[in-house]
């Protein structure tokens, strides 16, 4: 094997793990493939001779190179018009079966917490919690000492448990079941169906960035959200209406194409019988790569 090929095999088998890194601590996965392909330039000019352990430099190098892009794109992200979402991925049918609880932290609800973490706190939470990295390890990754980032990682844990929804996870199929029945309702105008499936305080996000038609803020209430969809529907007939059932991001999802012309993914977070939440990507910026599957690790 020749030192090109030793490179190539040790990046390969890391790269779910690099990818779930990036991605989780950037929420897009076209800028984790970005992060990934530079991080791989540098690792191909490495001397593997002096590598220890590849997992941990790897890890190291990608981590910093997505803090770096996450600070880049501070700035971007003030400019941005209306809610920001992560950008939906399609994972690899295997993923979620095999580590529901890695799934879950690619979730959208969990994103969108990450994203109320400074970029220290972020990746010292996912290198932590979702990768069991210890302290010392983590502290070499982000150029802190071992002690600041024990304060960090319980400062981030807190924030975050602070902030997620608890509840039993629900079967997937069980969710995309509800989640098309709710969509059945919408296209039929049954509002009344359509409050039975909505959780009371349930809020319904949307990501356009002005790129399309899409609420400019959140909308609470079963009633707000379960009027929305009825005048959506209305608004959206005078096209052929398609919607493909899917999961993204761990989560049941569905893509609605007008025309044949894929319009949006829709994503739902399922609390028992009915929906608490309901993410909808518009801006045709993050659909590019609905239809590429993901594969994550840990």
């Amino acid at each position: 094997m020749t030192v090109g090929e030793a490179h190539a095999r040790q990046f390969t088998e890391l790269r779910p793990l690099l990818f779930t890194v990036a991605y989780e601590i950037l929420g897009s996965a076209s800028e984790a493939e970005d992060v990934l392909q530079e991080s791989y330039l540098r690792w191909a000019g490495v001397d593997l001779a002096g590598v220890d352990d590849p997992r941990a430099y790897l890890a190291t190098v990608v981590t910093r190179q997505s803090l770096n892009t996450l600070r880049a794109a501070a700035r971007r992200r003030e400019q941005y018009v209306g809610p920001w979402l992560p950008e939906p991925i399609l994972l690899a049918p295997d993923d979620p079966a095999r580590d529901a609880e890695l799934a879950e932290s690619v979730s959208t609800a969990l994103l969108l917490v990450l994203e109320t973490l400074g970029p220290d706190e972020r990746a010292v939470f996912v290198l932590r919690e979702v990768f069991g990295f210890e302290h010392s390890e983590i502290a070499t990754i982000v150029g802190k000492s071992s002690a600041a980032v024990r304060q960090i990682a319980h400062r981030a844990r807190e924030h975050v448990h602070a902030r997620r929804r608890r509840f039993d996870p629900v079967d997937a199929d069980r969710a995309a079941t509800i989640t098309t029945e709710f969509l059945t309702a919408a296209a039929t105008g049954d509002l009344e169906g359509l409050m039975t499936m909505l959780a009371p305080d349930v809020v319904y996000t949307a990501d356009s960035d002005g790129k399309a038609s899409a609420a400019r803020r959140p909308v609470r209430g079963a009633q707000n959200v379960g009027k929305l969809f009825v005048g959506m529907v209305r608004l959206m007939t005078q096209g052929e209406i398609r919607l493909e059932p899917r999961m993204f991001n761990g989560s049941a999802g569905v893509v609605l194409y007008l025309d044949d012309r894929v319009e949006g993914v829709l994503i739902t977070d399922v609390v028992g019988d009915r929906i608490a939440a309901i993410y909808v990507m518009r801006n045709p910026d993050k659909l590019a790569g609905i239809d590429t599957p993901r594969r994550i690790g840990r």
